[in-house]
């Protein structure tokens, strides 16, 4: 089996764009998944696939399904459980000695940031957050709370030219628990 996690971008957020989990988890067993995990209400979703899919086109496969079913659009990113591990192992801020994690956030990247567009984002300043660019993420570390951050989704969004959607490090690290 390949286990997959899916993250989703912006639902039950404020009140907006409600879905419920067991509706999620529905929706998920409708397109062929088995094995299905959902993780707080924010969207991430743990589930097996029988056959060898690429990440966008399951992607664009559950963006489908939710957008048929509730008439909005929601970015779906894909990630297989290794890939998230790894993302985990390089993260570069747990190198630091004694670090909060409460302060550490992961950013996921649909695509690959195009190396222009990486470039002119990496050269940002916004001390004393700090955030570091790798492959299909953006590891952040906020000094304060992250809703007063500058480095958000709808940021990244802008400068790397690909959706994103974050997670704080005690989420990932539960999403990859579930995934292994």
């Amino acid at each position: 089996m390949n286990i997959k996690v899916a993250i989703l971008r912006g639902i039950n957020v404020g009140g907006k764009r409600k879905i419920l989990m067991v509706d999620l988890k529905a929706i998920f067993e409708g397109l062929g998944f088995t094995n299905i995990i959902t993780y707080i209400q924010s969207g991430n979703v743990i589930f097996n696939e029988e056959k060898e899919t690429s990440s966008i086109e399951l992607s664009a496969k559950i963006e489908k399904a939710i957008s048929e079913r509730y008439g909005f659009e929601v970015p779906a990113i894909i990630r297989t459980a290794s890939e998230l591990k790894k993302a985990v192992s390089i993260n570069p801020f747990l190198q630091k000695d004694e670090v909060n994690i409460d302060r550490l956030f992961l950013t996921f990247l649909k695509n690959t940031a195009h190396e222009e567009y990486r470039l002119k984002t990496e050269i940002l300043d916004f001390n004393p957050d700090k955030f570091s660019i790798k492959d299909e993420h953006v590891f952040i570390f906020c000094a304060g709370k992250y809703h007063l951050s500058k480095l958000t989704n709808n940021f990244f969004e802008n400068k790397l030219k690909t959706s994103a959607t974050t997670r704080n490090w005690k989420t990932v690290m539960k999403l990859l628990e579930l995934a292994e």
